[in-house]
């Protein structure tokens, strides 16, 4: 099954709808993913891999900000270091620009970004540079078990 294929099946496991949409002109940063979709770059939720030795860290966190390592450290309780792509694809499945928050092929510790909670809706890359889903933060902390944090830079 291909990875936007895995997304599609863990949405619809999780009870939620199946929100993928496929933008060709790509959504490979969140800027990219914001015109294509036609929400601010706020309104991206992108996922970023951290790696503490050989277990994933997903940071899950808006588009328009950056995650600040130390506080993914404290969030988890150990420390991390940002994961580079082979690693992530290795992992994950993913490649990256595609990483969505769910459908993994390894068990992944989760934190959403508290920045995520007032957004409303929420677009998520789905398997691939040129696919997304709709959704909401709650909806993503209930789909990926996150535990929620403040992990941007401020």
């Amino acid at each position: 099954m291909d990875m936007v294929g895995k997304v599609r099946q863990a949405l619809l496991a999780s009870g939620h709808e199946d929100s993928i949409a496929e933008f060709p002109a790509g959504t490979h940063s969140a800027a990219d993913a914001a015109a294509a979709v036609g929400c601010s770059v706020a309104q991206i939720a992108k996922s970023i891999v951290f790696r503490s030795g050989e277990s994933v860290i997903l940071v899950v966190a808006s588009g328009a900000h950056r995650i600040d390592r130390n506080k993914v450290s404290a969030a988890v309780g150990q420390p991390v270091k940002t994961a580079d792509a082979a690693w992530v694809q290795s992992k994950t499945g993913f490649a990256v620009g595609g990483v969505a928050p769910i459908g993994h092929d390894c068990q992944v510790t989760t934190v959403v970004d508290s920045a995520l909670l007032p957004l409303d809706p929420l677009w998520a890359a789905a398997g691939s540079p040129m696919h997304a889903f709709r959704t909401t933060a709650e909806q993503l902390i209930r789909l990926t078990n996150g535990a929620v944090a403040e992990v941007r830079q401020v």
